[in-house]
């Protein structure tokens, strides 16, 4: 059973797909570990764990290799971030292919030129592309795919760029009636109240997927009421997580002087050693090594 085939059963049978951040196959393991459904192979994510902007400086296979290793290690359908898709439609129709033989599930390609400015920074530049270009990398993703499970997902920064509604809802319609499985809108707003506005003015047939980053108050109860979004994705929880830990950590010891206080608060070795499967390799040693 391909990737995508199974993101569309867990979707059928749940009614909701909910995909956690991931920007390693350790973090992707992690989620996986904690249950979530499916990993989003996040370009913001990735980004920072490069120490670099999100403006479309790590490169596609930067992020490609990253996507294929998040897929073997975890086991989790992993839902792409490929931004822009890498330049115009000719770009995609390589791009997809690519994701598709690294094991992804899903791709999410937004309506942004290229190079990308992250969406949610205060006052970026967000320039979008016509409606017809988008359309066209949309139909170059859909024939560029040989399994036709592989999930596309058109994500509309409209929102995000400050042009409102009802080019949200055109946009969306159009990228509907060019062949995406699914349908992203994106907020920048400190509350749910313009994304539930428009799910609730939604009106096509495919499921709408969301990114509550800004508006944490978007609760998995409340998007189940929404009944129109198929895809939840936690945006860059693990990368923030990661910075927030070693921050922590890192100034503690230099306070103490040593690790004498933190190690109780950080994973013991084993656990690492449990994560990295070593306890497979000591028993392959006593099979094989002669």
């Amino acid at each position: 059973m391909g990737a995508g085939t199974i993101f569309r059963e867990i979707l059928s049978r749940k009614g909701l797909v909910e995909a956690m951040a991931g920007h390693s196959p350790l973090s992707a393991m992690l989620a996986a570990e904690a249950g979530f459904d499916a990993v989003w192979a996040s370009g913001f994510e990735l980004s920072a764990l490069y120490g670099v902007p999100d403006v479309s400086i790590v490169s596609m296979t930067q992020h490609l290799d990253m996507t294929r290793a998040m897929a073997e290690r975890s086991g989790l359908p992993v839902v792409a971030d490929i931004d822009t898709g890498f330049g115009n439609a000719i770009n995609v129709l390589y791009a997809v292919e690519q994701y598709e033989r690294a094991g992804a599930a899903a791709i999410v390609m937004e309506d942004k030129s290229f190079p990308k400015v992250t969406s949610l920074i205060a006052g970026g530049r967000q320039d979008m592309v016509r409606i017809e270009e988008f359309q066209g990398k949309i139909e170059a993703a859909r024939a560029a795919r040989r399994d036709k499970d592989l999930v596309i997902v058109a994500r509309t920064e409209a929102l995000i760029a400050g042009l409102g509604q009802e080019e949200a809802l055109k946009r969306a319609r159009a990228y509907e009636a060019a062949g995406a499985d699914m349908i992203l809108v994106h907020s920048k707003q400190k509350t749910p109240d313009e994304i539930e506005a428009f799910v609730k003015a939604w009106d096509g047939r495919v499921p709408i997927a969301l990114v509550p980053t800004a508006y944490p108050q978007m609760t998995v109860a409340r998007v189940r009421e929404l009944k129109k979004v198929g895809l939840l994705i936690w945006g860059n929880h693990a990368i923030r997580a990661a910075v927030g830990a070693m921050r922590r950590t890192f100034a503690q010891i230099r306070r103490d002087g040593g690790i004498h206080s933190v190690e109780a608060e950080i994973a013991t070795v084993e656990d690492v050693f449990q994560l990295q499967g070593m306890g497979k390799v000591k028993d392959d040693e006593k099979r094989f090594l002669r």
